[in-house]
């Protein structure tokens, strides 16, 4: 059974249980003045639509869902990402992406940072998840930047792993295996 965006949104925070995982960023507070930006995607992952799209249906099965919501004002970024129907009790990475989906999954292009060239949670968004035992997860994650209204994430993609956090490989997290398109919303 398909659940509308919003329902699903709404489901996911009356469900009983632990709060999702906060990823609180510290970095610089820097950014343009003025009104928040807001940027959203949201959708049914299908092998096609690039605005909600799956690229490997063994770590996202059909019928699966996400909701990836972005505000950024007053100096802070906060990111929300609801998923539904995934592999049940399994983790995976989601970072924004410079560009939006496309039918390849390196066509969303790398990691969206705030500071160009570093590799961290303080410049990325880094919204890792577990899913309960129906596949259903969210995340949420905090930063002490606002985004550049020039240049702005183009998607918030779904990774097979864990992101790394230490070592040669910090900031990767496997496979895109999801993606969903972000775009400017009122």
């Amino acid at each position: 059974m398909r659940v509308p965006a919003l329902l699903l949104i709404m489901l996911t925070a009356a469900c009983a249980g632990p709060p999702a995982p906060l990823q609180q960023a510290m970095g610089p507070s820097e950014g343009p003045a003025g009104g928040a930006i807001r940027l959203a995607g949201e959708g049914e992952f299908t092998a096609s639509d690039t605005s909600a799209i799956a690229y490997d249906r063994k770590l996202v099965p059909k019928g699966a869902q996400g909701s990836a919501h972005v505000e950024s004002s007053d100096g802070k970024t906060r990111t929300t990402l609801v998923v539904e129907g995934l592999l049940p009790n399994r983790h995976y990475g989601a970072h924004l992406h410079v560009k939006p989906c496309g039918k390849k999954p390196d066509e969303s292009g790398p990691h969206y940072q705030h500071t160009a060239g570093e590799v961290s949670a303080a410049s990325e968004v880094w919204l890792d998840f577990t899913t309960d035992g129906e596949g259903a997860g969210r995340s949420t994650a905090r930063n002490d930047w606002v985004l550049d209204p020039a240049t702005l994430p183009g998607a918030l993609v779904i990774h097979a792993k864990a992101t790394k956090t230490s070592g040669l490989e910090v900031g990767t997290a496997g496979d895109r295996v999801a993606c969903l398109t972000l775009k400017k919303v009122s």
